[in-house]
């Protein structure tokens, strides 16, 4: 038997280090060549690194949450003989989140998922009698959720055993076989997290930690305490970041969109001919993308190094939403340059991307202005929190049915209210609110679109 120290290998060019996001192997365990041993994040991309030889994990080097340097070591194995025959070839599995785009107040069509490659298709297996259970928002690893999807098993029925409450391997080859059961009451399952207004990917100002005291009593039974690790890390950063440098100021303000259901409505079963879905966003990303030319200060950034605005000529349109991990971004790039039914074509393939682990780095790369919705759950208004270095964010919210004037009669219209926050470091409030007006605008006349799109 001879020992073997596992190096941290490349993680693509400029990382130097990446963040411990999830152990999927323990001291003692037996792997297998190429079997996913533990997931890393770096600034780019969240990866899941296979094993380049098979043995026995000694220990493993580093906690969840950890930074750990290129080539440093993460895991000592004891291996077969002298150790000297292995492969030399690290498998690195680059991967985001799954994505949910919410177009506002209708859910997204639901994506069918494809294995990545033709040799990995496994014949659909049955599932079992529903155990009863449901998890919105199932914790698990890219491998997976690789497995599973390979096999048409939904991971929300799948009751979890792993740690944290994240479901296994050995969980979803339980739940076809029949053998998983609904956890019981005390059962540790994970709790989704609610969606945020923007994405995050840097460091918050370093202050005094928070110690949290329990009260008297056993904390094992009072307490769970999971790792505050990965996306969701990287989340608080940026929040946090954006929050203590930009100075946020929120303008809300109602938009009768009658008329913009009405035109959707008209266009839908064209865009259906043409194999798009239509939702609303299309339309919302044109009108940002025509207001954002009018007034071309919110579609700068503030560069801090050299102290100048930098005014960008291109329109680049983030749609925040929701993820397994916490809050993402996808890019819509060039918007301008695409027509209404481009721009749906697009916001499709990134939804459809994500839900099959296709996205590339640069899909979630270059926004220039951001817009978040929670479609349904949309609420009143809310306070977005900008996506820095953005200076404008758009909150889109749900729309319901309410008394309008027209005409100087009251009658019943579809109002959505439009939540806007600007950097007041660089935006001024009259600038914002004309800003917000324009968007109205076009919104509430959206032939306007047509006549003044590019």
């Amino acid at each position: 038997m001879a020992r073997w120290e596992f190096k941290l290998p490349d993680l693509g060019e400029g990382v130097t280090e990446g963040e411990i996001v999830a152990w999927l192997v323990k001291a003692g365990d037996v792997v297998k060549e190429d079997a996913p041993i533990i997931e890393v994040m770096t600034d780019k991309a969240t990866m899941t690194i296979t094993s380049p030889k098979a043995g026995t994990i000694v220990s493993t080097h580093g906690k969840v949450g950890e930074m750990v340097a290129i080539h440093a070591t993460v895991a000592t194995y004891e291996l077969a003989g002298d150790g000297a025959e292995f492969s030399a070839n690290v498998s690195v599995e680059a991967h985001a989140p799954a994505v949910t785009l919410a177009p506002a107040a209708e859910p997204a069509a639901p994506v069918p998922t494809q294995p990545s490659r033709p040799s990995e298709v496994h014949p659909p297996v049955a599932a079992p009698a529903d155990t009863g259970y449901k998890n919105d928002n199932p914790l698990a690893t890219p491998a997976t959720r690789k497995f599973a999807r390979e096999r048409d098993v939904d991971l929300t029925r799948v009751p979890p055993t792993g740690d944290q409450g994240r479901v296994t391997q050995k969980d979803v080859e339980d739940f076809l076989a029949g053998r998983a059961t609904a956890p019981t009451a005390t059962s540790h399952v994970a709790v989704p997290q609610a969606p945020q207004a923007a994405p995050v990917t840097s460091a918050a100002p370093s202050r005094e930690p928070v110690r949290i005291t329990p009260p008297a009593g056993d904390a094992k039974t009072l307490e769970d305490r999971i790792p505050f690790a990965g996306m969701r890390r990287k989340i608080a950063t940026k929040m946090a970041q954006s929050k203590q440098t930009a100075a946020h100021f929120t303008f809300v303000e109602e938009c009768d969109v009658t008329a913009l259901k009405e035109l959707r409505a008209r266009l839908k079963p064209a865009a259906e001919k043409s194999g798009v879905k239509l939702t609303f966003l299309p339309f919302i990303v044109k009108a940002v993308v025509a207001a954002l030319k009018k007034h071309p200060q919110l579609n700068t950034a503030l560069d801090e190094s050299t102290n100048e605005l930098v005014y960008r000529k291109y329109y680049n349109i983030g749609m925040a939403a929701s993820t397994d991990a916490g809050l993402m971004v996808p890019v819509i790039k060039d918007a301008d340059r695409k027509s209404l039914l481009e721009v749906a074509s697009e916001i499709e393939r990134l939804g459809s991307d994500a839900k099959a682990g296709r996205l590339k780095a640069e899909d979630l790369q270059g926004s220039t202005f951001t817009i978040t919705s929670l479609g349904a759950q949309g609420g009143l208004f809310a306070t977005p929190i900008l996506n820095f270095p953005e200076v404008g964010i758009l909150g889109i919210h749900q729309m319901k049915q309410k008394p309008v004037v027209k005409n100087n009669q009251i009658v019943i219209g579809d109002v959505m209210l439009l939540s806007l926050s600007f950097d007041h470091r660089i935006v001024d409030g009259h600038v914002g609110a004309a800003f917000a007006y324009e968007i109205i605008g076009y919104l509430e006349n959206p032939d306007r679109l047509f006549l003044e799109m590019g």
